[in-house]
């Protein structure tokens, strides 16, 4: 069985890891040419999957990104491309080629468990969970991690197009969540797809390896809202990872109306609240915190109130939320349900 790598940590070169990259998605880039990719995941980006960390372009033991920004970790070498919950990852989203190129290793049969149940011992030497290694050809290799389990569909020596399905996001390996992790690799060294050949200690610099029709749908976004809805009872973050933290209808027989939103990418000093009201625009909850301490991978934050004795209002309940910053709104997004 070939060894993939560490989604978290760097590879030394001479370790198996390198994972497509590309330059032309449908012819090999010339030799010296750096490649042009396509997202390697079919999903939406920004509207059904997410961008939950970049390459960590700092040296030292803290991280920063491409934009120098908290969107990484320390060692991280490669994209996250996140699903929002498990029954998105159940209903099965496809992993695709991100440019041309020839497979040359592959793993699968490791089980879909996240480590925080599995516990990071059972996974040690299969980190990188079920995945592959493709050659593009010139020095430049791309990698897929994390893998459905049993759902690769090619195998090495096969040759592949930008764009054809090779897998599944899975939740194989080293993670707690369902997400593709991504890594390009050019003679054996790290690429971040976003910043080509950026400066040390630049910010948002270098040249963006993805193809010009996928930019504007891959553009930064410093914070971005993971989920949001509406629940009938108390919300908790293992409800809204597995589905959206619906555990039962909400309607005007309800026993309570909860609002809830998990937002990724919170820095420390935002504050973010969650308001809720009524049909005639009364507050009937609100929650509000920070400033936030320290940065935050993801937050939740939820506001609600057990059913008035009288019953609810009928008519639409508006939830509001917003993360501001020295003052200024940073993020926000209105959403409703309608209680007849």
């Amino acid at each position: 069985m070939m060894a993939l790598s560490d989604r978290r940590r760097r590879v030394k070169p001479g370790r198996i890891a390198g994972f497509l990259l590309a330059l032309a998605w449908t012819t090999g880039a010339a030799a010296g040419d750096p490649l042009l990719l396509r997202p390697p995941v079919t999903c939406e980006i920004g509207r059904d999957c997410f961008i939950q960390n970049y390459v960590d372009l700092d040296p030292s033991p803290s991280a920063r990104d491409h934009m120098c920004g908290t969107l990484s970790q320390d060692g991280h070498d490669g994209t996250d491309f996140r699903l929002p919950t498990m029954a998105a990852q159940r209903a099965g989203v496809e992993v695709v080629a991100a440019a041309d190129g020839r497979v040359l290793r592959q793993r699968d049969g490791v089980a879909d468990t996240p480590v925080t149940d599995a516990g990071r011992s059972a996974v040690q030497g299969s980190e990188c969970g079920n995945g592959l290694v493709i050659d593009h050809g010139n020095g430049w290799e791309t990698q897929y991690c994390h893998l459905a389990e049993g759902s690769l569909r090619v195998k090495p020596g096969d040759a592949v197009k930008a764009g054809q399905p090779i897998g599944r996001v899975g939740l194989s390996g080293l993670t707690e969540y369902p997400h593709l992790h991504f890594t390009v690799r050019h003679d054996g060294r790290i690429v971040d797809p976003f910043a080509h050949e950026a400066p040390p200690g630049s910010c948002g610099a270098g040249s963006s390896l993805w193809g010009p029709a996928f930019r504007s749908g891959l553009a930064y976004q410093p914070r971005t809202i993971l989920n949001q809805g509406f629940a009938p009872g108390p919300v908790t973050m293992q409800a809204v990872e597995a589905d959206g933290a619906r555990q039962g209808p909400v309607g005007a027989h309800g026993g309570a109306l909860v609002a809830y939103v998990r937002a990724i990418g919170l820095k420390a000093g935002d504050v973010h609240s969650l308001t809720l009201k009524d049909p005639a625009g009364r507050t009937i909850a609100q929650n509000r915190v920070g400033p936030i301490e320290r940065n935050q991978a993801q937050a939740l934050l939820f506001a609600g109130r057990r059913r008035p004795a009288e019953g609810w209002r009928p008519g639409g309940y508006q939830a509001s939320y917003e993360v501001t910053r020295d003052g200024e709104v940073v993020l926000e997004r209105r959403f409703s349900v309608d209680m007849r």
